[in-house]
């Protein structure tokens, strides 16, 4: 299993991710929109942006992990956020960048990032869902 990422001349260098993954392997794996829960169900970060980004990005790694994928494996990751502004950002990137360097990966698959107006219960921030590839 491979999963490639690109970014075609004549499309934008993004540092988040990149703008096309090729996979190639036999297994599609979904996993559910992961939000800033931990083991026991008791949400992470409560009011904080980048503590639940981070906890969103471990709960993939954790669930990658339970079928035997990693973040390589990932071909499309979509990221709903409530209230989504620009100004966000930074604490996007910084909870992203936290899960990285604890899994020891650069999650910079293809990603959709949309703005809601809420998600399941009040205290969650983001939720986070994963296309990956493997064999």
């Amino acid at each position: 299993m491979a999963v490639t990422l690109v970014n075609p001349v004549g499309l934008p260098v993004v540092d988040a991710y990149r703008q096309v993954s090729v996979a190639t392997g036999t297994k599609l794996v979904f996993i559910a929109g992961q939000v800033a829960w931990d083991a026991d169900g008791a949400t992470v970060g409560a009011g904080d942006l980048a503590a639940q980004v981070e906890q969103c990005y471990l709960n993939i790694g954790t669930a990658l992990a339970g079928v035997g994928a990693s973040f390589d494996d990932v071909a499309k990751l979509t990221v709903h956020v409530v209230d989504w502004t620009p100004d966000k950002l930074p604490l996007f990137m910084e909870g992203a960048a936290r899960a990285a360097a604890k899994l020891g990966v650069t999650p910079v698959p293809p990603g959709t990032l949309l703005g809601v107006a809420a998600l399941d219960i009040p205290d969650h921030l983001v939720e986070i869902e994963a296309t990956a590839i493997i064999d």
